[in-house]
């Protein structure tokens, strides 16, 4: 292998981001292949004298050679009156839907290949905003990445992430945190699976690099048409001075981006097998189009799930009923948040599988995909039952 010059401590910060971003510890093997996938080729020479040079320092060396991130090594287990806290709950069950508390990354690599017939999601942009710290100050109404806009009329807005603070080491993480995990997703997906994911117009771009990069095949975007409170507003502490400027254009939209596996043969050929390869119709004489009306999320459904990312069940249950083609086939929610994925799937008569895992939000899943199920457009919500495992 031809050694590749990269700038110091390169290798390093490669081989930290392979083993932060794994479901478990590494082989050397698992890290060398990670690492030219994040970097290029790297030849073996200079990640194990690396690893060597760098631990117990950076690295963990576990038993067989294996080995994990001292940053992030596993805390002590916590416990509630001398028990030990279990690190997964019961998966709860309603209807076609079935929601696993658990880290996807873990979930994905003990699946069947070839299981999953579509993708919608609305990632965590993964490695700032959502981290346990992040969260904690969130949900302690104190900020930190996540900023709460000013109120206006006297109504009180919902916290949204700082995307603009992000470093380029943090936006350099989303990306390797999007391509490991669309190179675990793959396989899981059958052949023109697609996978829809919800972005925003400065990481999109991101986003669809790591996802090509995975291979998985480039379809387009879907654009929720909707007014946000992000963007518009003249220079901080120095709107007086500069009161006809904008500093970035104010957002009236959300790109969705649009992946497939690739199809076997033809596109009859593969929704004959698989029931895969293409969208569903919202009506014979009208085909799936890439722009869809939306508001905010309304009053009603943030209170049956106050998810600070919670998007509108009218506009998920077109998308979700849209991503199969023939209405057969199970649709994934890697990150389910408070489950309004599997709400719109249970809705429309969709089998469906969420996975999540912060204990808070799953907790917040259960309760919500029912009633967030039966949610109306005028706001009523109709009774439902959920069975819980």
């Amino acid at each position: 292998m031809e050694e590749a010059r990269y700038p110091p401590g390169r290798v390093r910060d490669a081989i930290v981001r392979a083993l932060s971003l794994a479901a478990g510890p590494l082989s050397v093997k698992e890290i060398e292949s990670r690492v030219c996938q994040l970097i290029g080729p790297t030849p073996s020479s200079s990640i194990r004298s690396y690893l060597r040079l760098n631990t117990p320092s950076l690295f963990l060396r576990e038993d067989r050679g294996l080995y994990s991130p001292a940053a992030l090594a596993p805390p002590p287990a916590q416990t509630t009156g001398g028990q030990r806290s279990p690190s997964r709950r019961e998966p709860f069950r309603m209807g076609r839907s079935v929601l696993f508390h658990a880290d996807c990354f873990d979930w994905l690599q003990e699946q069947d290949d070839e299981t999953i017939h579509a993708v919608v999601t609305d990632p965590p942009y993964g490695l700032h905003e959502y981290t346990p710290q992040q969260q904690a100050k969130l949900r302690n109404g104190k900020g930190g990445v996540w900023r709460i806009p000013p109120s206006f009329d006297g109504h009180q807005r919902s916290p949204l992430p700082r995307f603009t603070t992000l470093s380029a080491d943090q936006l350099q993480d989303i990306g390797h945190f999007f391509f490991l995990w669309a190179t675990r997703l793959h396989p899981k997906l059958v052949p023109g699976a697609h996978v829809v994911l919800a972005s925003n117009p400065l990481l999109s771009y991101i986003v669809s690099a790591a996802l090509a990069d995975a291979g998985l095949e480039r379809r387009g975007e879907i654009i929720r048409l909707t007014m946000t409170m992000r963007g518009g507003d003249r220079p901080k502490a120095a709107h007086r001075e500069f009161r006809d400027v904008s500093v970035m254009a104010r957002s009236m939209w959300e790109p969705w981006v649009i992946y497939r596996r690739c199809i076997e043969g033809r596109v009859q050929d593969n929704l004959r097998k698989w029931h895969t390869g293409g969208f569903r119709r919202p009506s014979e004489n009208r085909p799936f189009g890439d722009v869809i009306r939306s508001g905010p999320t309304r009053k009603q459904e943030r209170d049956l799930a106050p998810h600070p990312s919670l998007k509108p069940q009218a506009f998920l249950r077109q998308l979700v009923r849209a991503v199969l083609p023939m209405g057969k086939g199970v649709v994934l929610d890697p990150f389910a948040g408070a489950g309004s994925t599997m709400a719109a799937a249970e809705s429309v008569g969709y089998q469906s599988i969420g996975v999540e895992k912060d204990e808070f939000y799953f907790d917040m899943a259960c309760k919500a995909i029912p009633p967030l199920s039966k949610y109306q457009p005028n706001g009523q919500v109709t009774t439902c039952k959920a069975n819980s495992a």
